[in-house]
């Protein structure tokens, strides 16, 4: 007897449905065609005791699945639910009425429960389209699924529930969850605050203008003046994610297995912190098996790259593409896969291996090649991409000392919010562009146009540092933003000084 069962093979951030046809015949051998991993060819012992344990019997004829098409690879155990399913329904063990209504996914215990698996959210999204009625899939990712609406999800524990439910014997109840309550009832505010940073003004203007307008930001300043310390506080004056960059943040954290069971969405932005011995692979996604990297997880978010110099010099050079294009392309020999890649790159670095380069009070102790050969690991078209470079100096002790609270997070984070809508009023009409940071070149000219002096600062600036069209590109960028937290419509004078400012790399004494 032929039945068939549907699952979903993860591609990308996207899901393709796939067939798994079941078939009994004359003979006692197990046959599992369709480009199957390891994973999925092992699943014949899992089902085996999984049956057992749950009072079905394997059946005594020759079994062979097939999972269609043929040329996709199926990877991991999410597919020993419906192979289980389709060779009960084979069996005559239960009814197969049902079985076109629903894709399955689960990973079997030998005891017959359920696990939980990788990337439900795209398969969830893909068995709408495709008209499915519902999805079946363990009980600890069906909240997860559940964000899609107009889906029936069924939560299960065990292959028994399953097998009750396709012969009508029991009743499952569909897991229902209202979206817009539940994005807004997760929302929380970051347990750091700026309340907690003492002096370090120019510092946090810094920040401030770059969650203001999406800006990428590097630090740069001797240990202990506090770099760190404001960077992982920069989550906390970010605006709130939408709704729809909540879902499609989840659905890259649910590809790459990172959601914990019971959670529907994400719905703070990420904040990602990879330490230096990370591999350009593990940074930017791929493998054998792609996977979204660290600036994929960091989508609609952070990703702070502390001790800039420390990383790999192949590892920072592989983010220059999706620095520019906001996504990162994964091609192998049979395929390609786009992951999105729209972060903030936060970073931080001492000015030499001493880190007294610069010092107002320490001596340095590094020769001047040693320094330039520091530095150097930062490549010049990198720096070109970063549009904030900050000096931090270290806060005198009476600063520290200072009973005085600074200006908290939320204070900070309205005025960020409040430049946030007016780049979104901005913006409505032009697709994918959100922030300042996005603006093409086109729109550049639109809307990022500077008075007569502040064009004259800005000559004098790109003539005396001798900067690269991509650095000009920056400055004006950053001076938007600068002009909508004044809610000015027009670049001015002190807008555009401030943001050439902010190219302190730039500047002589620093990369010569």
């Amino acid at each position: 007897m032929l039945v068939k069962t549907y699952g979903a093979a993860v591609t990308g951030i996207d899901a393709d449905t796939i067939t798994i046809e079941v078939n009994l015949s004359q003979g006692i051998k197990f046959f599992l065609v369709g480009l199957p991993d390891n994973a999925v060819k092992e699943s014949q012992q899992r089902i085996q005791s999984a049956l057992k344990e749950s009072k079905f019997r394997w059946p005594g004829k020759q079994v062979v699945i097939n999972m269609a098409p043929a040329d996709i690879r199926k990877e991991g155990s999410s597919y020993d639910l419906p192979l289980a399913i389709g060779i009960l329904a084979a069996s005559n063990q239960i009814s197969n009425e049902k079985l076109n209504k629903y894709i399955m996914m689960g990973e079997l215990s030998l005891d017959g429960s359920l696990q939980s698996v990788k990337g439900v959210l795209p398969i969830a999204v893909k068995a709408k389209e495709e008209g499915f009625e519902g999805v079946i899939m363990p009980i600890q990712n069906a909240k997860e699924a559940a964000v899609v609406e107009g889906l029936n999800v069924y939560g299960v524990e065990n292959i028994s529930e399953v097998a009750a439910f396709l012969n009508d014997e029991v009743e499952l109840k569909p897991i229902h969850i209202d979206t817009q309550k539940e994005f807004f009832q997760q929302q929380r505010y970051n347990d750091l605050d700026f309340v907690d940073v003492k002096g370090q003004e120019s510092v946090k203007r810094a920040l401030e203008i770059a969650a203001a307008g999406g800006h990428n930001l590097i630090m740069i300043g001797p240990p202990g003046a506090g770099k760190s310390m404001i960077a992982k506080r920069l989550p906390s004056i970010l605006p709130p994610l939408t709704l729809d960059e909540a879902l499609e943040t989840t659905k890259i954290h649910s590809v790459a297995g990172k959601i914990q069971n019971n959670t529907s969405l994400i719905t703070h932005r990420p904040f990602r912190s990879p330490h230096h011995t990370i591999s350009d692979v593990a940074l930017v996604g791929g493998g054998s098996f792609p996977q979204p990297g660290e600036i994929s997880l960091a989508h609609h978010g952070v990703l702070f790259l502390d001790e800039l110099p420390e990383f790999k010099r192949t590892v920072l050079e592989v983010m220059r593409q999706p620095l520019e294009d906001r996504v990162i392309s994964i091609s192998r020999a049979r395929f390609s896969i786009d992951y999105p890649a729209s972060f903030m790159l936060v970073s931080s670095m001492n000015p030499c291996p001493c880190g007294y380069f610069n010092h107002p009070d320490k001596k340095c102790v590094c020769s001047p090649g040693i320094v330039q050969r520091y530095l150097s690991k930062i490549s010049g078209p990198l720096l070109d991409r970063i549009d904030l470079q900050i000096e931090v100096v270290p806060v005198p002790f009476k600063e520290l000392s200072n009973a005085k609270s600074s200006e908290k997070s939320s204070e900070i984070r309205e005025r960020v919010i409040k430049a946030r809508k007016i780049q979104e009023i901005r913006y409505k009409n032009e697709e994918h562009i959100h922030c300042n940071a996005q603006m093409t070149s086109k729109l550049q000219h639109k809307y990022a146009k500077p008075d007569e002096n502040a064009m004259t600062i800005l000559k004098n600036a790109m003539e005396k540092l001798d900067l690269s069209a991509r650095a000009y590109d920056r400055i004006l960028k950053v001076a938007r933003t600068i002009a909508d937290l004044d809610e000015q419509e027009q670049i001015q004078t002190h807008h555009m000084a401030e943001a050439v400012n902010y190219r302190n790399l730039d500047k002589a004494g620093w990369l010569g």
